[in-house]
């Protein structure tokens, strides 16, 4: 393992650590426009009206690796009441290495393929996995650093839904 790789490691499995952290305040969700696996645009926006739980991730990181069989659990039991889960995949190699590891995972839910710039729009991601819940009002309500398992995120989406 590179040097790099044992970095990033350690800071993704120090993030398991901490809990969902809900805010006080509504702050509303920055927009962003993405490439989706086919190359196609995707907005945050086109989801207007659904609770989303927005997930930064990468296929080479351990605990977003260990959360997507939850997300998929949760996209595929609570889309009916209006969920959806959304991937932002931050692999620099794009969908090139996204694409046949979201079809070997049987990823169910949309994946877009992240940059920095969107990154910073959220403050910053200091480690993979960090997920948003966003409302149907558009505002994000909490945020996960580090993974979680699906019964903490089933807490904070249930009562949004």
């Amino acid at each position: 393992m590179h040097r790099t790789s044992k970095t990033i490691f350690t800071i993704c499995a120090l993030l398991l650590c901490f809990g969902l952290t809900s805010f006080a305040e509504e702050q509303p969700a920055p927009g962003w426009e993405l490439k989706n696996l086919e190359g196609k645009p995707v907005k945050l926006s086109d989801f207007k009206g659904k609770v989303i739980l927005l997930n930064f991730w990468a296929t080479w990181c351990p605990p977003c690796r260990a959360e997507i069989p939850d997300l998929v659990s949760l996209q595929q039991q609570y889309s009916p009441r209006g969920l959806i889960v959304l991937g932002i995949a931050m692999d620099q190699k794009g969908a090139a290495i996204v694409k046949p590891f979201a079809e070997k995972m049987n990823i169910n839910y949309p994946l877009v393929i992240g940059d920095q710039k969107t990154a910073e729009a959220y403050g910053g991601i200091e480690g993979l996995p960090t997920t948003f819940i966003i409302d149907r009002k558009g505002n994000v309500v909490a945020q996960q650093k580090g993974a979680a398992d699906r019964e903490s995120f089933e807490a904070a989406i249930k009562p949004l839904l």
